[in-house]
């Protein structure tokens, strides 16, 4: 195979990951990334001694990550230390009233019958599924390029499929085994991660169970933006080039090949380009309309997963009483996801998330200070200003206040919102989305958007609104899977 000329346009997890491995194979390689940082939505922001990770603040499903540097010889720990949290994370339920999630397996399974007697027997059962269906999905279903249906028309598929309920909801699935409605609750979170509700996300996805509450939550010394810096020294190692504040504005072709991609600074020559920019921003505004995968009416009945309304706060005092991750379900969690799915609106009584990295790591905050990233799940699509977001910030404040006994609101000394018109403006984020395509069952493998492009023979797409779907790990894993692609299709060049 002769060296080619390959553009990688968006340098997040995907595009870095695609990057690297095809330049291994000896091709030039070169990152178009339209922010001044690598890492897509894990960048950060930095203020008066804080350090924010602007996205990604979970790391789970640690193997994924080690068997991407394995590909280089390296492991996790040549680029930063890791920590596994515990309790791995906490759920308010209301005023004073909270679940901290073990780390320790034994200790889960005491806390489980502690609140149903019994559980402790039937989570042995359900995590024991959970991992056949982690160690058949990760190992096998996410790495299919899923370009059609042949790929699973095989009759021992087809009953594996079954086995790992590919046609059974995640909610009926947990609650064939559990009554409690605090343990459903958080054996229904992870679902949020992949952009869904568990009443419309197939049951295969309680392999996120066995992710969260087995491998563990853990946490990169420093922060979530020293996987970015390991991966960008990877992929320089390599070879690649990433060139930043270097928006891609056309692609441009000929007959059914791309030639070029043009920006900002003029246009540079190409022989295959992978697209690691939002699927739908590269397919309706990048390419011209004979050249498109989909029509505006397929994007239209997507469904998209949330968007977010984020608060990066910094206070001047400590906030004992809070762990690193918090959930709080102090309201339905039903009625919050009807506002994103069912009835779009901004919720009246919403659920939301705080992340505190500063409880594990001294270097993201000023002394004696905190690091706080609140996070509201919204609909896509919904109108952004900023009376809202102050509106609901006092909100935050408020039942911030009132559930955990700490009024933070003298100590705030940073403050910076973060909601659907940024994702648009800086990721041009399809209707403001914060994770990409919902891993509903109906979009899930070939009936996702498609990697290879039908009309462009040298172009692919990776990242979250493709294969695999969405989250991180995901993300790695649709760069590896766009590379092997490439490389097959390259060798027919």
């Amino acid at each position: 195979m002769s060296k080619s000329k390959i553009a990688v346009i968006g340098a997040g997890f995907a595009g870095l990951t695609t990057a690297a491995l095809l330049a291994k194979e000896g091709h030039s390689v070169t990152i178009f990334e339209k922010n001044d940082q690598p890492g897509g939505r894990a960048r950060i922001w930095e203020q008066d001694g804080f350090r924010f990770d602007m996205g990604p603040s979970w790391y789970w499903m640690p193997e994924v990550f080690e068997n991407y540097f394995k590909l280089f010889n390296k492991t996790t720990a040549d680029f930063y230390q890791l920590i596994r949290l515990s309790p791995s994370y906490r759920v308010y339920w209301g005023r004073d009233y909270y679940t901290d999630v073990p780390a320790e397996l034994e200790a889960l399974k005491a806390l489980f019958e502690e609140i149903e007697p019994g559980a402790s027997a039937k989570l042995e059962q359900f995590l024991e599924q959970a991992k056949y269906k982690y160690d058949k999905g990760m190992n096998d279903y996410v790495y299919r390029p899923s370009h059609s249906i042949t790929e699973y028309l095989d009759p021992k598929l087809l009953v594996e499929s079954f086995k790992i309920q590919m046609f059974t909801t995640i909610r009926s699935h947990i609650r064939k085994y559990f009554k409690n409605e605090k343990l459903i609750k958080i054996l229904e979170f992870p679902v949020l991660f992949l952009g869904g509700t568990a009443q419309n996300t197939p049951a295969l996805y309680s392999l996120m169970n066995y992710a969260d509450l087995v491998l563990g939550t853990w946490y990169p010394v420093n922060g979530m933006n020293e996987i970015v810096k390991a991966m960008v020294a990877v992929a320089q190692s390599q070879g690649v080039t990433i060139l930043l504040n270097q928006e891609v504005k056309e692609i441009l072709i000929e007959g059914d090949k791309a030639r070029s991609i043009v920006t900002q600074h003029g246009a540079f020559p190409t022989d295959f380009i992978i697209s690691n920019a939002d699927y739908q921003h590269t397919d309706q505004k990048l390419l011209p309309k004979d050249a498109r995968n989909y029509s505006p009416e397929y994007w239209e009945k997507r469904t998209m997963s949330p968007s977010s309304l984020l608060f990066y706060i910094g206070t001047n005092k400590k906030i004992p009483s809070i762990k690193h991750h918090n959930l709080f379900f102090h309201e339905s969690l039903d009625n919050h996801a009807d506002t994103i799915y069912g009835n779009p609106r901004w919720p009246e009584k919403p659920l939301f998330y705080v992340s505190c990295t500063s409880k594990t790591d001294n270097t993201v905050a000023p002394e004696g200070g905190e690091n706080l990233f609140f996070l509201i799940p919204l609909a896509p699509g919904l109108q952004d200003d900023a009376n809202l977001r102050e509106k609901y910030f006092e909100l935050l404040m408020e039942k911030f206040s009132e559930i955990t006994g700490e009024d933070i609101r003298d100590a705030i000394v940073v403050k910076r919102s973060y909601a659907l018109d940024d994702f648009i403006k800086d990721y041009h984020s399809f209707k403001g989305n914060a994770y990409g395509l919902a891993n509903t069952l109906l979009q899930t493998a070939f009936l996702k958007p498609k990697m290879r492009s039908s009309k462009i023979k040298n172009l692919l797409f990776t990242g979250q609104l493709t294969i695999p779907g969405p989250g991180v790990p995901p993300a790695i894993i649709s760069g590896q899977v766009a590379a092997r692609e490439a490389l097959k299709t390259l060798s027919n060049f």
